[in-house]
């Protein structure tokens, strides 16, 4: 027979309360006390039946990540921070993708109408989305943001991505390159606004004039990363590296750069941004900046559960960067 609340609390010598506020992770519980209660769930393999927790405690104990962010790789490292998260604290996870138009409030709608679940955690673009923020604040759904453009009054987890790439052009302009071209993101995504500050900023720093036409526009996306490199690469004066502002982008740009038949880094230089696993699965081996894209996930649906728990709990976190050089950048081959 399947063991109950009942049983562990026999077994510990608490009550039923006692046991439920140790299985929720809640505050304020002696450390004697909770080691008693694990110790009797250990021994009688006691798992919660997930129905019953629900009606108990007028939750899901679900929580969704909603996003439309193109980049998979971005949207794998923050779905398994997510996960780890969620299996520490006793929690499922939905995964829950947006369209870009009118649809997405109707989609929202059968997310909370299908599973209910308990909060959200957002990526960007949707960080900043005003439709969707309006649905989650007028129905009083807590939800926790990952870079955010505007931080204020938010939860969530972020990081100073204009200094990162600062970091990170720094090193560029150290091997010797001074046409740097940049392949943005997204207007929409506050991370491109950041990276493309950052860029400007590295080269006004090193009194190298800004020039438009070493800019071209991208989608976080591979096939927007090689359209990016192509027309770069086209200029009468093409960059000898260029900083995609993601690193699906960037191997894009190495793909471009092998079918011109030019060798990277001898030929060209490329560099991109958060250090997904693409980023090291590529050859060669891609210089980037680590935004540690799985504990962001972490982080923000810790934050979260916190704020699921109480309406006054939650912060918004900072997390450091670095700047990881590997075998994609070299001093520019004279020409």
């Amino acid at each position: 027979m399947r063991n109950r609340i009942e049983d562990v609390a026999a077994a510990a010598g608490v009550s039923m309360k006692t046991v439920s506020r140790v299985l929720n992770n809640e505050p304020n519980v002696r450390a004697e006390m909770r080691e008693r209660v694990m110790r009797a769930v250990e021994k009688l393999q006691y798992k919660p039946n997930p129905s019953a927790r629900s009606l108990a405690g007028h939750r899901s104990y679900s929580v969704a990540l909603v996003y439309n962010n193109p980049s998979r790789n971005y949207l794998m490292e923050i779905q398994g921070g997510m996960l780890e998260a969620c299996h520490d604290s006793g929690y499922n996870l939905f995964l829950s993708p947006l369209s870009t138009g009118k649809e997405k409030v109707a989609e929202i709608q059968t997310l909370f109408r299908n599973f209910g679940p308990d909060g959200v955690v957002l990526i960007p673009p949707l960080t900043d989305d005003k439709v969707v923020l309006d649905f989650l604040e007028q129905r009083g759904v807590p939800f926790a943001c990952i870079a955010p453009k505007h931080a204020a009054d938010r939860i969530g987890v972020g990081m100073d991505e204009t200094t990162a790439v600062l970091d990170l052009m720094a090193q560029l302009i150290k091997l010797g390159h001074r046409r740097i071209g940049h392949i943005k993101g997204p207007s929409a995504h506050g991370a491109s606004q950041w990276r493309y500050s950052g860029y400007k900023q590295a080269l006004q720093r090193a009194g190298i004039e800004y020039d438009p036409a070493l800019v071209v526009p991208g989608a976080f996306s591979f096939d927007s990363g090689e359209q990016g490199a192509n027309a770069l690469l086209a200029l009468k004066h093409p960059p000898t590296a260029i900083f995609a502002a993601n690193d699906d982008m960037a191997a894009g740009v190495i793909r471009a750069a092998a079918l011109r038949g030019l060798s990277v880094p001898r030929d060209l230089s490329v560099c991109g941004f958060d250090d997904t696993p693409i980023s090291r699965h590529i050859h060669p081996a891609l210089t980037t900046i680590r935004q540690p894209t799985s504990e962001m996930g972490r982080m923000a649906t810790l934050e979260l559960l916190a704020r699921i728990k109480s309406p006054e709990a939650g912060r918004m976190l900072r997390v450091d960067h670095a700047v990881l050089i590997r075998e994609s950048t070299a001093a520019p081959r004279r020409r």
